[in-house]
């Protein structure tokens, strides 16, 4: 993401350089090729930002940046957010945060206005991914009578299915065993691909015939994972679009019956805006306590973690990034930031 932000960004700052530097003395150029010296090199987001007081400055030295020329600076980088999936919202808040940040302050001498705003936006950004964190392991293993019911909701072609998987694997390797309800009733190869995985992984795959009731399948999971003091239930379901009524009635009946700990969207993050309004609408209709948001590592924009966690005040829990059982990870915001604002990519 900040690579196209900085393309947009450095345009900007030079088509306004005249209306933004103090006198002379204090002029700081935009770019390297024409410093005299090496610009400071960014801050590295795995690390502590520059603070206020070695950025800004008081004196009569420094470059100061005008209110209208951030919002200038912003008209620009607006394009390169929202191309990058960046949620409206979200690019209201940043706009925002950019002016409290920048409006009307001094620069310091050496301070180049791009490190500036770079550091404005990954404190924006860090805010924006300051949902508290779920840890599912402790929360698992402090339920007083299990098992702990996880139902998981998306919309087809997702990987909702290879999430829950990816989940099972990841409860073993945390010491804690696991049931799945094969509530996909509806497509036999759901339920067969199911069976596979939990042939790989060693656990036990509850189903019944197709067309069955899901919220039978996911009883009779959560009835032998008490039997058989199995810690987590697993309920897989039809990918549903948000207006399909019938299987979001399903969706609720399901509820109603296991009533999950936890439900969770998992949504693809190569969808752009799409999965952010699917998200909504599924919190709408159902309730999500939490999101899982897969094909990261394909996803070179990285807008839709941003948009999806801000727009439902929801926290993104886990993140998938590749094909094998061991590429889901829980989600670290530091991580995030580190790749939407590496130097050199796309991401």
């Amino acid at each position: 993401m900040w690579a196209a932000i900085k393309a947009r960004l450095r345009r900007s700052l030079t088509s306004e350089a005249p209306a933004t530097e103090s006198p002379a003395p204090a002029e700081i150029p935009s770019s390297p090729s024409s410093a005299s010296a090496p610009r400071p090199a960014a801050p590295a987001p795995s690390r502590v930002n520059p603070s206020d007081e070695t950025m800004f400055t008081e004196g009569f030295l420094g470059r100061k940046l005008r209110e209208a020329t951030v919002d200038e600076v912003f008209n620009d980088l607006e394009i390169a957010l929202l191309q990058s999936d960046v949620a409206l919202p979200v690019v209201d808040k940043m706009r925002k945060d950019l002016r409290r940040d920048l409006a009307g302050r001094k620069l310091r001498f050496g301070v180049d206005a791009e490190d500036a705003i770079r550091t404005s936006l990954i404190r924006s950004v860090r805010s924006v991914l300051s949902q508290p964190p779920v840890d599912l392991a402790a929360q698992v293993r402090s339920l007083a009578t299990p098992p702990y019911v996880i139902l998981f909701v998306g919309v087809n072609g997702t990987g909702k299915t290879t999430s829950l998987a990816k989940l099972a694997g990841w409860l073993r390797a945390n010491g804690l065993t696991s049931v799945i309800a094969a509530g996909d009733t509806f497509r036999a190869g759901a339920i067969e691909q199911l069976l596979v995985h939990g042939e790989r992984l060693g656990i036990r795959v509850i189903r019944q015939k197709e067309g069955s009731d899901p919220a039978a399948v996911a009883f009779d999971a959560v009835d032998h994972a008490k039997a058989k003091k199995i810690d987590v239930v697993l309920v897989d379901t039809a990918g549903r679009q948000h207006t399909n009524d019938n299987l979001i009635e399903e969706a609720k009946k399901i509820r109603r019956v296991v009533h999950p700990a936890l439900t969770i969207f998992v949504g693809d993050a190569l969808s752009g805006h799409d999965v952010v309004e699917q998200a909504k609408e599924f919190n709408a209709a159902i309730g999500i306590d939490g999101l899982i948001l897969t094909k990261l590592d394909a996803d070179a924009k990285g807008g839709a973690a941003l948009s999806l966690t801000y727009v439902t005040k929801k926290p993104i829990l886990f993140v998938g990034t590749g094909q094998g059982y061991e590429d889901l990870h829980p989600f670290d915001p530091e991580w995030m930031i580190q790749r939407l604002f590496a130097e050199g990519t796309a991401a």
